[in-house]
């Protein structure tokens, strides 16, 4: 069992700090001292994400807690550091970045017989870090609660994302637009390396570097790409096929669900798939094909629509990194080449089950399309649609109409699809379909107006909204009758509601 310097018990017994990050030497990150938060104290943790680290029931309610979390003590065992990565930022070489604001204590390593795998442990906002350039290496509160928030959100809704453990707040002030209040939101993931990683080794022409990691990653977490004899058998470019085909789903979930990640660049996009590094993102209210999300993406580079095809540029970043490894030019573009057979069949798969299809079926592709396009031209809300048509579709051929056609002013486009829908749906059993539907699309996604609810209540210490809100995230396709309102539409002020990368 890990102890803390005061001697406190902090895992359970059997687990143990791994660290194999940290081995892989000093060209990969650097080691830090922890600056300490003063005062820290709790304003919302996830049990599920705690169970990922075997951590005692409740403990996170201990103040005790608070220190390790707000980076004020260190785990034995743990090696706080941070990462050195480059990458690609609104589609310009930005050269060298790294973990900014960002500390890894290290990897936890279950014990034998634990159903989960290892887990890397970060604090988001702990401080200045060797990368911190002109910033102080804080994170405030509204930030880290929009994070925390989402990445649970995301795990619910079935969609790959780091997870987040606990946000810990602080009277300290931080100073941004205007002075805040800061906070550190503790993440989790298997790994937190980026394709800006690779970005970095490659640019810098560290060969030896590049090849480590790259080796590092196959055997711990692609271990098939040594085996599989595709692409010639090259070990580097399964696994850059790998990554290819894994983003490539997670973008398609992305789109079914309505979520703008905001600020795709290289050095944002995990080389797991996951979706990572929570910052101007939102949910689609009405639909918008062409929706910015950022208010520093002046150009709109990251719109809802344009999500895909940055996917495919920023794995063609990555292909370039790794092609000194791959060596055949061929190889790397065929590996490639595989998103653009697997996003669109993740996708068709996705919006089947959103129609409570078990599988694609001949015409739905062309029925998705009309019905996209008319969501777009009467600036339907994407969720309330989809979980009204679910609703309609579970109370049989002979249920009202109504519900679903009163979210459109015209509804002869609406009520001319329902007809074709009609027609498919009675080739299969309604229930089975309506099963599948209230499974798939849900009822509550984290909108920016109830993020924004939250950090206004948490900004005055009152965090029960944000427990609120955690409640029903964690369980976004049950019907949670106390709390109707968080699936309501959203207000007129949301409009105004503006997110940024400084966000």
């Amino acid at each position: 069992m890990n102890d803390i310097s005061s001697g406190a018990a902090v895992w359970e017994p059997g687990w143990r700090w791994n660290n194999s990050f940290a081995a892989l030497g000093p060209e990969f990150h650097s080691a830090m001292r922890m600056q300490p938060l003063p005062g820290p104290y709790l304003v919302g943790h996830s049990a599920s994400a705690a169970g990922l680290l075997g951590l005692p029931t409740g403990a996170l309610l201990s103040p005790h807690w608070h220190d390790i979390f707000a980076g004020n003590q260190v785990p034995n065992g743990a090696q706080p550091l941070s990462s050195v990565y480059s990458g690609h930022q609104f589609g310009v070489w930005a050269g060298q970045l790294g973990d900014g604001r960002a500390a890894l204590l290290g990897e936890l390593q279950p014990p034998a017989g634990h159903t989960g795998c290892a887990q890397e442990i970060q604090l988001k906002g702990s401080g200045l870090t060797p990368y911190s350039r002109m910033g102080d290496g804080r994170a405030v509160l509204r930030s880290s609660i929009r994070e925390f928030l989402c990445s649970e959100a995301m795990h619910a809704l079935g969609i790959p994302t780091t997870r987040a453990l606990c946000v810990i707040g602080s009277d300290h002030p931080v100073y941004r637009e205007q002075p805040e209040t800061a906070a550190v939101v503790t993440r989790l993931a298997p790994s937190f390396i980026r394709f800006g990683h690779f970005e970095h080794f490659c640019h810098h022409d560290l060969l030896p570097q590049l090849r480590q990691l790259a080796d590092y990653v196959i055997d711990r977490f692609y271990p098939q790409c040594r085996l599989d004899t595709r692409l010639k058998g090259n070990a580097y470019a399964n696994f850059l096929q790998a990554v290819t085909e894994r983003t490539a789903r997670m973008v398609a979930q992305w789109q079914a669900v309505g979520f703008c990640h905001g600020v795709m660049n290289t050095d944002n996009m995990s080389i797991l798939g996951l979706t990572i590094d929570y910052g101007p993102f939102q949910f689609l209210d009405a639909f918008d094909p062409g929706h910015i999300c950022n208010h520093s993406d002046n150009q709109g580079r990251y719109a809802f629509d344009r999500q895909p095809n940055v996917a495919y540029w920023n794995l063609y970043c990555l292909g370039q990194a790794l092609l000194p490894l791959i060596e055949e030019q061929e190889l790397a573009i065929a590996a490639l080449e595989s998103f653009k057979t697997v996003f669109p069949q993740a996708l068709d798969a996705c919006m089947a089950a959103k129609l409570g299809f078990h599988e694609v079926r001949d015409g739905q592709r062309e029925l998705t399309e009309d019905l996209l396009r008319l969501l777009a031209e009467q600036h339907v809300d994407y969720s309330i649609f989809w979980r009204r048509l679910s609703h309609w579709a579970a109370q049989g051929a002979l249920a009202e109409h109504e519900p679903v056609l009163d979210l459109f002013l015209d509804r002869t486009g609406i009520d001319s699809w329902l007809l074709q829908y009609s027609e498919l749906l009675a080739h299969i059993p309604r229930g089975l379909a309506a099963d599948l539907m209230l499974k798939t699309n849900p009822k509550y996604v984290l909108r920016n107006h109830l993020g924004e609810l939250a950090i206004q209540a948490a900004q005055n210490k009152d965090f029960s909204v944000l427990g609120q809100l955690l409640q029903v995230l964690e369980h976004p396709f049950e019907e949670h009758s106390d709390f109707e309102t968080f699936a309501d539409f959203p207000p007129d002020w949301a409009a105004g509601i503006a997110i940024s990368c400084s966000s």
